[in-house]
């Protein structure tokens, strides 16, 4: 830990990368020098990400492999599609966007990840693990279709991405649609935790000799020159050939079974040996992939040496390696904190509780209870649809699974909440993490559509801790006999309470708070933003016409607390940190309308766009939902009352 400090950049050891405006000036360059440029294209990001934080490692670990793409094959003509983006920064940097990396995911500034709204080098949404497989396949048919036979289209996915289910759906159909599309396997055993599962340990020992793959090359061609392979004869061969190969390794080979030519495991950090591979397999017909190992972080030893740290490790100094830590002592704990550690009290009380999380166990705070009770948390890779039903299974045999996934993730998993939780209303304790605007990842990442996607599901109980001794108690709640499906929506970030360790007590579902009175207007809030009104209403020097009440559970909404507001008061206000159209203030107005009442409500909320990236607070700003504009529209409901 060091003070923060202002770290100045010296790139006047950049020779290579300075010429390097688009990848046809790369391309200009000899095999030889592309050495030098992946590290002056390291140093360059290791210095630009230290004074402003993104995703680190997964770029370092990349840089060869963006060089050889961008040299061998002619983008943006040639597409590349990559998976969740972490590892795109050399691939910005690369394509005309150098001068503007200082601004990466800064309010108007570049985007996060990779996306088409922002450069023809972008050839698809990047945020979310698992898609560009499927993406590629898509784009590569089309070219097929459109009579553009020699455009190339490459995908590039992580071990990590390759256990979502996504993923294998993607090779599925790549094995039985005619296509020429690249897969670039990078495989550096991690996803932001280690990877885990039979993939992983699948990539970890699967080998192949490069001679033999040389071999098998110049066989190829040679025959399909004299016209001797036809596609029939040459799906005959594929599989004699998987057969054999087999049989001397002794394992079979999961994408040759699926008829994909396989090549590899290489070296993902030898950019000469990777152009020269690439070169071979960019007219090579037929759907292949390429196995590269690397080493995330690879370059800068902090990050090589705490690889799950270094995925985002917020400032730091690049010449030290000293990460730049705020001293956060004396502030209320992270909101994924309390869960962690509330979990594992609730564990040591009830033995039928499990975790369970999608490739998070960190970021989370899972790993608490990894550590406590290794044999109760369960971390399922990168697989949301997945976690959800393995979470079904086991509390239809009568376990209490706590899973955890982040808000946005968790979109992925809608079918199964509906299908194998909610018909049943199995007891499943649905934690979601990074509810809300979640700042600098965008669009992507904001948490803000599960209350207006999961509020018209029957036997769903949602809520929304407005902090962290309420989320300690709805977790205690939720784990409680006959709960059935029990959904906890909460933000990134620290709660408001250094002293926030309180008693483990029930909440009765479908109950929330008044926590003051009002003659004139009354305050409708969910969750924490319910703080932010708080303290807005207090410093009013109307305050006394002002009621605030914590509603707290979406579903069920307190039918009582919104029968006595529909009979005091003609100006109702909801605030909610989610989209307006479906969300909490939808459901009020429904209760009132459905009930006979008729106040006039304004409901605020995240307006019918994808929000942009930037702080938080600088997002609530944008989109009307700081301090200052929930002052705003409660002074102007109190003059309207007074006409």
């Amino acid at each position: 830990m060091v003070k923060e400090e202002s770290l100045l950049m010296d790139k006047t050891n950049l020779r290579l990368l300075t010429q390097i405006n688009y990848p046809e000036d790369l391309r200009k360059l000899s095999v030889e020098e592309l050495p030098e440029v992946c590290r002056e294209l390291r140093e360059d990001i290791i210095q630009e990400v230290s004074v402003n934080p993104g995703h680190f490692a997964s770029s370092l670990g990349a840089i060869e492999i963006t060089v050889a793409l961008h040299y061998v094959f002619d983008t943006p003509s040639d597409k590349l599609v990559w998976d969740v983006g972490h590892q795109a920064y050399g691939h910005k940097i690369l394509t005309g966007r150098r001068e503007l990396f200082s601004t990466n995911r800064k309010l108007h500034g570049l985007r996060p990840f990779p996306t088409p709204l922002e450069s023809q080098y972008d050839t698809f949404t990047c945020g979310h693990a698992s898609n560009s497989i499927s993406a590629a396949l898509g784009m590569a048919v089309a070219a097929k279709k459109s009579g553009e036979n020699d455009k190339k289209i490459v995908a590039i996915i992580g071990d990590g991405a390759m256990s979502g289910g996504l993923a294998f759906e993607g090779l599925n159909n790549v094995s039985s649609t005619p296509n020429d599309l690249l897969i670039i396997l990078n495989d550096n055993d991690m996803s932001i935790d280690h990877a885990v599962g039979g993939m992983e340990k699948y990539l970890l020992t699967l080998d192949t000799n490069a001679t033999y793959n040389k071999l098998r090359f110049k066989a190829s061609q040679w025959l399909h020159q004299r016209g001797y392979l036809s596609e029939n004869r040459k799906k005959g061969i594929l599989r004699l050939n998987n057969a054999i190969k087999s049989a001397i390794s002794r394992q079979q080979n999961i994408f040759e079974g699926m008829n994909i030519r396989y090549f590899g495991p290489f070296d993902g950090h030898d950019v000469t040996e990777i152009v020269r591979i690439l070169q071979q397999l960019k007219d090579m017909k037929g759907p292949k992939l390429l196995h590269l190992h690397t080493t995330k972080g690879k370059g800068y030893k902090p990050a090589e040496q705490s690889q799950t740290e270094w995925h985002a490790p917020g400032r730091f100094n690049a010449e030290t390696g000293e990460r730049i830590v705020k001293d956060c002592s004396e502030e209320p704990p992270r909101y994924q904190d309390v869960f962690g550690d509330t979990l594992v009290e609730l564990a040591l009380q009830n033995p039928k509780i499990v975790g369970v999380t999608p490739a998070m166990p960190t970021g989370c705070s899972m790993n608490k209870l990894m550590k406590a009770m290794p044999d109760r948390a369960f971390d399922v890779g990168i697989a949301e649809g997945h976690a959800v039903t393995f979470s079904g299974g086991m509390a239809k045999e009568g376990l209490q699974p706590f899973c955890n996934i982040y808000s946005s993730f968790a979109q992925r998993a809608y079918d199964n909440i509906i299908h194998d939780l909610a018909i049943l209303n199995l007891p499943v304790v649905l934690c979601l993490d990074r509810a809300g605007l979640v700042g600098e990842d965008g669009p992507t990442h904001h948490g803000v559509f599960d209350l207006a996607a999961l509020r018209p599901i029957p036997n769903l109980t949602i809520a929304a801790p407005m902090d962290e001794k309420e989320l300690r108690r709805l977790m205690y709640t939720a784990q409680l006999p006959d709960k059935g499906m029990f959904v906890i929506r909460y933000p990134r970030g620290r709660g408001v309470n250094k002293d926030w360790k309180c008693p483990l007590e029930e909440i009765k579902v479908g109950t929330g708070r008044k926590l003051k009175d009002g003659d004139q207007v009354a305050i409708l809030t969910v969750g924490p933003i319910g703080n932010d009104a708080q303290k807005v209403i207090q410093a009013l020097p109307q305050r006394d016409d002002v009621a605030h009440y914590d509603m707290r559970f979406i579903k069920p909404l307190d039918g009582d607390l919104l029968d006595e507001i529909g009979k005091k008061f003609k100006k109702v206000i909801t605030i909610e940190d989610g989209v307006r159209n479906g969300g909490f203030g939808s459901a009020v107005l429904e209760w009132f309308n459905d009930h006979g009442y008729a106040p006039s409500v304004q409901r605020m909320g995240l307006p019918d766009e994808f929000v942009t990236h930037g702080s938080v607070d600088e997002l609530r700003r944008i989109v009307g939902l700081d301090a200052p504009h929930i002052k705003q529209n409660i002074e102007a409901m109190l003059a309207s009352d007074q006409v």
